[in-house]
């Protein structure tokens, strides 16, 4: 199996490729717990700000042997992660990595953002309401409206869809620059049972060293 970063680095330092593979491996559960502290959970983030969500899938190579990674929306193997921002469309929140199989509603519900408890609100307030997709239909957010077989969509709905699209491309904009490192959009590649520390570990970097 080639892989040319790995390739590239083995040349570098005047080593084999596996060599290269086994520093990698060692070292990313090193960086990952280096930096635990520096990725937000549910419970850090402002319970009155309306976030934008997404779902995305980070791809992996095809495994026969692991079934639940195969997500039928995309056609291919990964890891679906949800990924939240406020209006101003900063990095907020990712979720822990489900797989690929997941529904992005399902996989929202398991990560426990819409289960804000009342206490963690001002007297009186009630939560806002999240923003996201069409995915989302069903769980009292703001998404744009489905089209019905017939009629077609009334311009009032259009107007409202682009409305909602034109704040949704927020959070489309911030999964694109998590997806500019490249193990996370070119197809993951080493065993998949340590895909899920290697997309913590990255995500920690971003927190961490993204101003």
């Amino acid at each position: 199996m080639h892989n040319l970063p790995q390739e590239l680095l083995a040349e570098l330092y005047c080593v084999s490729q596996a060599t290269v593979s086994r520093v990698i491996g060692a070292y990313t559960p090193l960086i990952a717990h280096a930096l635990s502290d520096q990725v937000p959970v549910v419970e850090d983030l402002d319970p009155t700000a309306q976030p934008i969500i997404d779902g995305t899938l980070l791809q992996c190579w095809s495994c026969k042997g692991h079934p639940e990674l195969y997500s039928g929306r995309h056609r291919t193997t990964g890891l679906n992660v949800q990924v939240a921002c406020p209006l101003s469309g900063t990095l907020a929140w990712v979720c822990d990595p489900q797989d690929g199989c997941t529904h992005d509603a399902q996989a929202l519900r398991r990560s426990g953002l819409l289960d804000v408890p009342t206490t963690d609100l001002p007297d009186g307030a009630s939560p806002p309401k999240h923003i996201g997709d069409k995915g989302y239909i069903g769980l009292g957010m703001i998404t744009p409206k489905r089209k019905a077989s017939n009629p077609p969509l009334h311009p009032d709905d259009r107007t409202y869809n682009r409305a909602v699209n034109q704040i949704r491309y927020k959070i489309e904009r911030v999964i694109a620059n998590i997806k500019t490192w490249r193990v996370l959009h070119t197809g993951y590649r080493r065993p998949p049972e340590t895909f899920p520390e290697t997309i913590t570990a990255v995500l920690r970097l971003i927190f961490t060293y993204t101003p």
